[in-house]
């Protein structure tokens, strides 16, 4: 009966993460508007703003799911900032050095590096925390599944989406719940 209750706990505390990715991911695609409206110097840090909502969701993740002090979930969330901005940095790259290439096929390519990049970046920073996880395998499966879902990029383009990343927050929810699976493990 314990495994039962521990097990839907755990489900359910991962459908809370993954509802706070959607909404985080809701949320990001909005501040580029908001940061326009402003009389504001533009420059890196805006975009690093822009990631703001999911450094918060993964600042709530590492300081309920594992033993990390607060400053190190601090940390996470401003890595997780850093992440955003090398993901579009490397997306941009990608997508501008593809030449002739189809524009969905530029897309995916893009999609893939970015979110494999921001994935990774994340990974590394989050690893070098006190109760971070040390083995490169236990990051595996969100790198996968970062890279696979940045890929969502392309289709969100495809369908003519791009400009709203409707599918953006499908990304920031299950990066989320991977995170929290892997500090589960640690």
């Amino acid at each position: 009966m314990t495994d039962a209750i521990t097990a839907d706990t755990s489900r359910s505390e991962l459908l809370k993460i993954a509802i706070g990715g959607l909404i985080s991911g809701v949320l990001t695609p909005l501040l580029p508007a908001v940061l326009d409206r402003l009389d504001v110097r533009p420059g890196m840090w805006q975009l690093a703003v822009v990631a703001l909502p999911f450094a918060v969701l993964v600042f709530v993740v590492l300081r309920w799911r594992s033993a990390n002090p607060v400053w190190a979930a601090v940390a996470a969330a401003i890595v997780t900032m850093i992440a955003f901005v090398c993901a579009v940095d490397a997306a941009i790259l990608v997508e501008g050095n593809t030449g002739d290439a189809p524009r969905a096929m530029r897309y995916l390519l893009a999609g893939l590096t970015g979110g494999l990049v921001g994935t990774a970046v994340m990974a590394l920073g989050i690893a070098l925390l006190p109760a971070g996880p040390r083995q490169a395998a236990a990051w595996w499966p969100m790198l996968i599944t970062g890279a696979l879902l940045g890929t969502l990029l392309a289709l969100d383009d495809a369908l003519g989406l791009d400009k709203i990343a409707f599918l953006y927050p499908v990304w920031q929810a299950v990066v989320a719940v991977r995170l929290a699976m892997i500090l589960r493990r640690s």
